[in-house]
């Protein structure tokens, strides 16, 4: 069975309630990787999870490691919870650049896809900055260089503007999204969806592996209930997993 890692989809929150004269505190924990996970556990892959606050230490150093998955998946997860892991900004040691490392996988064969979110491509604030890494050279499209989101409140719908079999069998019809990152369509890239003008779906092929984003959100707040519990979600995701890994 083949193994696909997932990266980034969750968060922490803390929240200050005021009541009058007193206050007071309280926190979560929450995942959003509960939909694309379950969608491509059913399309017959196996998942390996690591969420934002574990990637630092838990997301590959090294080749060996991302070879083990036939596809890796960053959602939600900034540049710098790869780049600066604690032993690098708490120590000072040197470690592997693991931007550069996703390069070098996709190149040597590997498959690679980024998810959109508030902290995916450029990212809110541009805070996210991939297009300022290695991860750059092998996403089928162009970051932008500033705070890249595109928000729509009113709904915005995809449309389908090649034919290609990571989308075989998608109808023409989809449902809306709230928002996705901005960015730009290059010749080394074959945009197959679009919203609002700019790319939804592209993929690529660098060195002996191929690429693919989605640059809208697998779950909320840009993915809406129309899109998560859309009838053909799970395809969606079976047919880009299966085009990247053929």
């Amino acid at each position: 069975m083949k193994k696909v890692l997932i990266a980034g989809e969750s968060w922490m929150s803390y929240t200050t309630h005021v009541k009058g004269f007193d206050s007071f505190y309280t926190s979560v924990y929450e995942e959003g990787v509960e939909y694309i996970r379950t969608a491509i556990e059913k399309a017959g892959y196996q998942v390996d999870y690591i969420p934002n606050h574990l990637a630092p230490e838990k997301f590959p150093f090294t080749m060996e490691g991302l070879k083990e998955y036939s596809c890796v998946i960053l959602s939600d997860i900034g540049s710098n919870t790869l780049l600066l892991s604690p032993q690098t900004f708490a120590k000072s040691i040197r470690t592997p650049n693991r931007c550069q490392l996703i390069k070098d996988y996709v190149e040597q064969g590997g498959a690679f896809m980024m998810v959109g979110g508030y902290m995916s491509f450029t990212g809110v604030d541009a805070k996210t900055r991939y297009g300022q890494t290695p991860v750059q050279d092998v996403l089928p499209v162009q970051c932008l260089d500033t705070d890249d989101r595109a928000e729509h409140p009113e709904g915005v719908v995809p449309i389908a503007v090649k034919e290609h079999e990571a989308i075989n069998g998608l109808p023409k019809e989809w449902p809306h999204f709230l928002g996705y990152n901005k960015t730009k369509a290059i010749p080394q890239g074959e945009v197959l969806v679009t919203i609002d003008g700019d790319p939804l779906i592209a993929v690529g092929e660098f060195g002996k592996g191929k690429s693919a984003v989605f640059t809208s959100d697998c779950a909320p707040h840009w993915g809406p209930p129309e899109f998560v519990n859309w009838q053909y979600y799970n395809e969606l995701w079976k047919g880009l997993l299966d085009y990247l890994t053929k």
